[in-house]
């Protein structure tokens, strides 16, 4: 066993390139661990700021300086931003409070229509059981509204925190636009001269993740959008929130589609009952679904990197129990990232050869 451990170590871990790094990934996964949610406002300037650099360097071909592309870019993210605070979050409010208000009444035309089914199939179905589900779906009602009130009152320091960010964030991304080379070269000082396994690595990540972020961020828009329009046409309640819920469920593949459905249906089943008009809504949704994923998905991310559906799933799960949200949001990168380590990660064989060339 300890010859098998020694063989395998000499095999993998020999080379400096490789322990190199190794050290870099256990120091970036400790600080993430331990400091995530201290440079969440980092990560999210991270993020904006890979998908604004796809537009800078398309303005950059029309022969414009890199500042001057930066600032032209910078000024439309805030315009957008500015439309989304003043047009876009009013509007959700509003709904999310409307939503609450006819909550009650989804509530009691879903227990006359559960009361039903005790009559139809008292063989399956007891009224004992339609009364504790309905004690439940209450039950969970009242503890979300608590919980929704308690947030109230207790998220006064986050909205002091959420109004730094509005400021800290955005310059920190026109920073990171305008000064993406020399942040680079510093950043190049504290590593070794002899980083090729690195700079491949960090070459094929750079391109990755850039794709990645552009693209679902244009996923969402033209998935939303397109869900609004489809809502409105339908003439659906609540069409703005839930077209949110849809754009923003393109964040979590596969998962994200199934759990958005069930709201969907759930509005559309409250206004309509059983239908036409409920029919129409489930079968153009599902077309929009089917869309998403068979047309629209491989045309953005046609330059990614091909994953299977379970290294997706599995993804999710580790990384997203790691660490939430932002592991959710990068998961197919990161798995991206153990794709191109796997691919590039130096053995002995490959230690010889580089030698003798």
């Amino acid at each position: 066993m300890l010859d098998f451990l020694s063989a395998w170590y000499k095999r993998y871990f020999t080379d400096p390139q490789a322990a190199l790094l190794v050290v870099l990934l256990v120091v970036s996964a400790v600080v993430l661990a331990y400091m995530g949610q201290m440079l969440a406002p980092l990560l999210a300037a991270l993020v904006i700021a890979y998908l604004l650099e796809g537009l800078v360097k398309k303005i950059q071909k029309y022969s414009l300086s890199r500042l001057l592309s930066v600032n032209i870019v910078f000024l439309l993210f805030m315009l957008f931003m500015t439309f989304v605070l003043l047009g876009v979050v009013p509007i959700i409010s509003k709904q999310v409070s409307q939503f609450f208000q006819d909550m009650p009444a989804m509530i009691n035309n879903g227990q006359g229509l559960l009361s039903q089914l005790p009559t139809k199939y008292p063989e399956i179905i007891s009224d004992e059981y339609i009364s504790q589900i309905m004690f439940t779906i209450k039950q969970g009602v009242s503890d979300l509204g608590k919980n929704i009130l308690s947030f109230s009152f207790a998220s006064i320091p986050a909205i002091v925190t959420v109004l730094i960010y509005l400021v800290l964030v955005p310059l920190m991304i026109f920073f990171f636009l305008k000064d993406k080379a020399t942040i680079i070269d510093w950043l190049g000082h504290f590593l070794p001269k002899d980083r090729r396994l690195l700079n491949e690595v960090w070459i094929e990540m750079d391109l990755q993740i850039g794709n990645y972020v552009r693209g679902k961020f244009n996923e969402i828009i033209i998935v939303g959008a397109l869900s609004y329009v489809l809502f409105v046409i339908l003439d659906l309640n609540y069409a703005p929130l839930l077209a949110l819920l849809v754009g923003l469920s393109v964040l979590i593949p596969y998962i994200g589609a199934a759990v958005v459905t069930l709201p969907v249906a759930l509005v559309g089943y409250f206004q309509w009952s059983v239908s036409s008009d409920f029919y129409w809504l489930m079968t153009s949704y599902f077309v929009l679904q089917f869309l998403d994923g068979n047309v629209l998905v491989p045309i953005l991310f046609a330059e990614a990197v091909k994953l299977h559906p379970i290294a997706i799933i599995v993804a999710i799960l580790v990384f997203g129990g790691l660490w939430g949200f932002w592991g959710v949001f990068f998961a197919i990168p990161l798995a991206t990232l153990v794709k191109a380590l796997i691919n590039v990660w130096p053995t002995q064989e490959y230690a010889a050869q580089i030698s003798t060339n």
